[in-house]
C-alpha cells in the first residue's frame, strides 16, 4: 500500500531528496530565508531529541533551519519521559513526538499544542505464542516503558476499540526505560510489547514474538498519525514566523525522508542517530512519510481521545482538545507552499 504511495513522488522530488541528503552536510536544495521575507522573532530553536529515528526530519531539518537563520539549534536529550513535560514547561519549543504520548498532557490542560501530523505506521504490536490477536491480550501481561506513557495510551486505545478495558482486564509492567521493557518481554515475563521505531526491527532479529498489529498496514491504526509535530502554545503564539519555519523544516526533510529512504538512513547512520544502518534503512523504507499530505491530523486526535474517554482515561471530550490544542493554520499554509 505504502509502496504505491511512494511512487507517486516525481522523478524530481527523488533526485531532489538525493541532492539534499545523499552527501553529508549537502542541503543545497533548500531555498533559505531571503531579505524580502519576515524577519524571524527569533534565532533560537529548542528542539526535544526522541530516543527513536521515526523522527529523522527534525533532525534532517537542522541544516534547513540554519540556512532560514536559525543561528543556534538545540536537540534536548531528556529522554522519552520528559518530552512533553519539556514543551509544556517550556523548556522545549518544539518538537516530534507520538500523538498518544501527548493526549495524557494535552487533557491535563498543559500548554501544548498540536501542529500538524507527520507519519503513521512506527508502532507493531508483538504477541508471544498464545497471543494471536488484541483479543488475546485479556487477562494478559503487557510491558510497558512507564506508567501514562504513548506506548500504554496506545495500547489502551486498541483494547478499548474492541471492547477490552485496558484499567482492569489487562497486567501493566513497567520497565525503567524503553530497552527495558522491550527486554521484559524479551525474558518471557510479558505476554505482549509495543514496539517503535527500531525496536520491531531488533525484535525480527533477536526472532522473539509475532507482530499482532502493524500499524503501517493494519486498519483502523494506519489511518492515524503516529507521530506529530507539538509546540510550546506560548512559543507558537509569540513566533508565528519562527514557528512556521521550523515547521515547513521538518515537512521537507519529511518529503525527503519518503523521496530517498536510504539517504535518510545514511543520514542517520553517519550522525549516529542510528548507526546501524540497515535497521535505520528498513525503518525508513517502511514508514509512510508523505502521509502528512494526505491524512486529516484531526481525525487522530478525535480517534484516540474518544476510545480513551470511553474507558475512563482521560476527562477531556475530543472537541475539547481538538478546540484547545490545536492550531493547524501553519499546516494548511505549507499543504499549498509545498504542493508536489
Amino acid at each position: 500500500m505504502y509502496q504505491s504511495r511512494m511512487l507517486q513522488l516525481s522523478r524530481r522530488d527523488v533526485l531532489k531528496g538525493a541532492a539534499m541528503i545523499g552527501a553529508a552536510g549537502c542541503f543545497g536544495a533548500h531555498r533559505a530565508v531571503t531579505a524580502a521575507a519576515p524577519a524571524l522573532e527569533t534565532t533560537t530553536i529548542r528542539l526535544v531529541h526522541a530516543p527513536s529515528i521515526c523522527t529523522a526530519p527534525q533532525y534532517i531539518a537542522e541544516e534547513f533551519l540554519r540556512r532560514d537563520g536559525f543561528t543556534d539549534v538545540q536537540f534536548l536529550p531528556l529522554g522519552t519521559r520528559n518530552g512533553p513535560y519539556a514543551l509544556a514547561d517550556g523548556r522545549g519549543d518544539i518538537a516530534m513526538w507520538d500523538a498518544p504520548g501527548l493526549i495524557p498532557h494535552l487533557d491535563a490542560g498543559k500548554p501544548i499544542v498540536l501542529l500538524a501530523g507527520v507519519h503513521a505506521g512506527c508502532y507493531e504490536l508483538f504477541g508471544r505464542e498464545e497471543v494471536r490477536a488484541i483479543r488475546d491480550l485479556k487477562g494478559k501481561t503487557v510491558a510497558i516503558q512507564y506508567v501514562g506513557g504513548g506506548d500504554q495510551v496506545m495500547i489502551s486505545s486498541m483494547l478499548a476499540y474492541i471492547g477490552i478495558n485496558p484499567q482492569h482486564e489487562v497486567t501493566w509492567i513497567a520497565g525503567e526505560s524503553v530497552s527495558d521493557a522491550m527486554d521484559l518481554f524479551v525474558a518471557g515475563k510479558a505476554d505482549a510489547f509495543l514496539g517503535f521505531a527500531q525496536q520491531p526491527e531488533e525484535l525480527r532479529l533477536k526472532q522473539v514474538g509475532h507482530v499482532i498489529v502493524d500499524t503501517a498496514q493494519d486498519r483502523p491504526w494506519s489511518q492515524y498519525f503516529c507521530c506529530m509535530v507539538a509546540a510550546n502554545r506560548d512559543f507558537a503564539q509569540r513566533h508565528p514566523i519562527a514557528t512556521k519555519h521550523v515547521l515547513r523544516a521538518i515537512l521537507k526533510a519529511t518529503d525527503i525522508c519518503a523521496a530517498d529512504p536510504q539517504g535518510a538512513a545514511r543520514f542517520l547512520s553517519d550522525k549516529l542517530y542510528e548507526p546501524r544502518f540497515q535497521i535505520g534503512l528498513n525503518v525508513m523504507q517502511r514508514l509512510p512519510y508523505n502521509f502528512w499530505r494526505e491524512a486529516d491530523p484531526e481525525d487522530t486526535l478525535r480517534f484516540h481521545a474518544l476510545r480513551l474517554q470511553e474507558v475512563g482515561l482521560i476527562r477531556s471530550s475530543p472537541q475539547t482538545l481538538i478546540a484547545e490544542h490545536t492550531d493547524w493554520r501553519f499546516l494548511n499554509e505549507l499543504k499549498r507552499e509545498l504542493r508536489t
